[in-house]
C-alpha cells in the first residue's frame, strides 16, 4: 500500500503562485513514479505533470508549460508542483498519484494510488 498526502492549495489571485507538496509513504519502492492531476468543476480529470522516480524525466500539460515546475526530494519522499503565473482556468482539485512506471502520456489510468487532493482556486 502507498499513501499520498497533498498540501499547499488555497485561494490566490491571477498571476500569483502556489507550491503544492505531495508526501508519499508506505511500500513506495515499486510505486514511485508520480503524477499531478487536476479536476475542474464540470470537467474531466487531466494530467498536469508527471515525474519519474529519479526525477530525470518530466512531462507537462501544454497549457501549464513554462508556468509550472515539478520536482522531487526523494530524501523527504516529497514531490512538489510549483505553480506560477496562475490563471483562473487553473482552478480545480489537484491530486497526486503513484504508479509503477513513468509515462510521458501522464494518463490517470497509469497510476495506482491516489491522494485525496488539495483545492486550488484562482480568482480575484
Amino acid at each position: 500500500q502507498v499513501q499520498l498526502v497533498e498540501s499547499g492549495g488555497g485561494l490566490v489571485q491571477p498571476g500569483g503562485s502556489l507550491r503544492l507538496s505531495c508526501v508519499i509513504s508506505g511500500s513506495t519502492q515499486d510505486y514511485d513514479d508520480i503524477g499531478w492531476f487536476r479536476q475542474a468543476p464540470g470537467k474531466e480529470r487531466e494530467g498536469v505533470s508527471c515525474i519519474s522516480r529519479d526525477g530525470a524525466s518530466t512531462t507537462y500539460l501544454d497549457s501549464v508549460k513554462g508556468r509550472f515546475t515539478v520536482s522531487r526530494d526523494n530524501t523527504k519522499k516529497t514531490i512538489y508542483l510549483q505553480m506560477d503565473s496562475l490563471k483562473p482556468e487553473d482552478t480545480g482539485i489537484y491530486s497526486c498519484a503513484a504508479g509503477s512506471h513513468y509515462s510521458s502520456y501522464c494518463a490517470a489510468y497509469e497510476y495506482d494510488y491516489w491522494g485525496q487532493g488539495t483545492r486550488v482556486t484562482v480568482s480575484s
